[in-house]
């Protein structure tokens, strides 16, 4: 699975972080405009193109949009690359997440990122009631992409018969301890099983096993 690395900044951009108390009052147009972005923003997770916001203004030029973006960004509601109309961002709590700036190779080139695309909301996942992490000790289940050294964020599991086979689980077997295996249920009988060739899969009486949580991240620090 992927790692979360720095992304570069972009040095064209002008960012004015300030809080509600230092920003300014907006215009009537320009309280239109912030109240659709608000709105635009939070039901498709990403900015409109600057046409998106001519339609929904009923104006037929850019310029008037283009106007009140620059009044917006001056007076401390976003941020905005002016020309990259789906640079822009809303300084407020109500958007969170993390930038997706576009793609890059792990094998041949692709064009650089110059836009931003969506933004990656790790939010819903950190508030998973229960939410929990832990560190992988060995090898065995470096084919699904987890390696040693690796925290994996699992999710606790309430009804262990309905995981479906092949999820990959910290299960605690009786007198041996835990570990980290996909899952397979076949009657009364459970397959811990590696992502390894180089290890046997565990088979094992299912009131043996007892499992902990279901993956749903892993953390790689670089």
């Amino acid at each position: 699975m992927p790692s979360l690395s720095r992304l570069p900044t972009r040095s064209t951009a002008t960012v004015h972080e300030r809080s509600s108390e230092e920003r300014q009052e907006l215009t009537a147009a320009q309280q239109q405009l912030f109240d659709w972005l608000e709105d635009y923003i939070r039901i498709h997770r990403h900015s409109p193109s600057i046409r998106q916001m001519m339609e929904a203004m009923g104006l037929r030029s850019p310029a008037p949009i283009q106007s009140r973006l620059r009044h917006l960004q001056q007076k401390g509601w976003i941020t905005w690359q002016e020309g990259q109309a789906r640079t822009l961002q809303l300084l407020e709590a109500g958007v969170r997440g993390i930038p997706v700036l576009g793609s890059v190779a792990a094998g041949g080139l692709v064009e650089p990122y110059d836009d931003l695309q969506e933004r990656l909301d790790l939010t819903p996942m950190l508030e998973t009631r229960g939410l929990f992490a832990l560190t992988v000790n060995g090898d065995s289940m470096v084919e699904a992409h987890i390696a040693d050294g690796d925290v994996v964020l699992l999710e606790p599991v309430q009804d262990p018969m309905r995981l479906r086979n092949g999820t990959i689980v910290s299960a605690l077997v009786n007198g041996s301890g835990t570990t980290l295996k996909h899952f397979h249920r076949d009657g009364d009988t459970v397959t811990l099983e590696a992502a390894n060739p180089a290890y046997a899969p565990l088979v094992l009486p299912a009131d043996q096993v007892s499992v902990q949580g279901r993956l749903v991240a892993v953390w790689r620090q670089i």
